[in-house]
């Protein structure tokens, strides 16, 4: 776990949520890191992340530009909109043993259920898709610090985003006050 992680998220109040939610693709160092942090959170893995595994296997059962294989990975990829994970995984039967993308997504799917329950996510109010904290991340930081002509060190990059990201929040002066030095 990257040193002070638990330490700001309980600073911006994350361990005080009443309902606490981690969002990310399927790498499994974000969800050990999860789990480990905070055991009680809802883990959803990003629905574009997820439909990408489907179509992956597709693409490699009937081919890139088969018409019945994108028919195939539409069905699949609204089988795991809808929550039918048993439906898709009966699908990818008959292909298991013959191609490897429809073990990987087999693999992907029964090892990561219940992070893919779509539609109670939905009923929850929840955001199924990290495209937001990820475009967030573009203008509020790549806003700044990728603007012509700018070059930055992997410390100044840094700080300057702390510094944006705080005054962004509303939580400058306390950014602020924590690095004040006394007279």
């Amino acid at each position: 776990m990257p040193a002070g992680w638990k330490e700001k998220l309980r600073w911006r109040g994350f361990d005080k949520a009443k309902r606490q939610v981690i969002i990310g693709d399927g790498v499994v160092w974000i969800w050990n890191m999860a789990s480990e942090l905070f055991p009680n959170a809802i883990q959803i893995i990003d629905l574009y992340h997820a439909k990408g595994t489907i179509s992956k296997a597709a693409k490699e059962i009937f081919g890139v530009e088969n018409e019945i294989g994108k028919q195939w990975g539409k069905e699949r990829r609204d089988d795991l909109e809808a929550g039918r994970i048993d439906e898709i995984l009966n699908k990818l039967e008959p292909f298991l043993g013959t191609y490897e993308e429809a073990e990987s997504c087999r693999k992907y799917l029964v090892k990561n259920r219940e992070c893919l329950r779509y539609p109670l996510f939905r009923r929850m109010g929840l955001c199924t898709s990290s495209g937001i904290v990820e475009s967030g991340c573009r203008h509020v930081i790549g806003a700044r610090v990728k603007q012509s002509g700018m070059h930055w060190t992997v410390r100044e990059a840094n700080a300057i985003i702390a510094l944006r990201c705080s005054k962004l929040s509303g939580r400058f002066e306390y950014f602020m006050a924590g690095r004040r030095k006394p007279a």
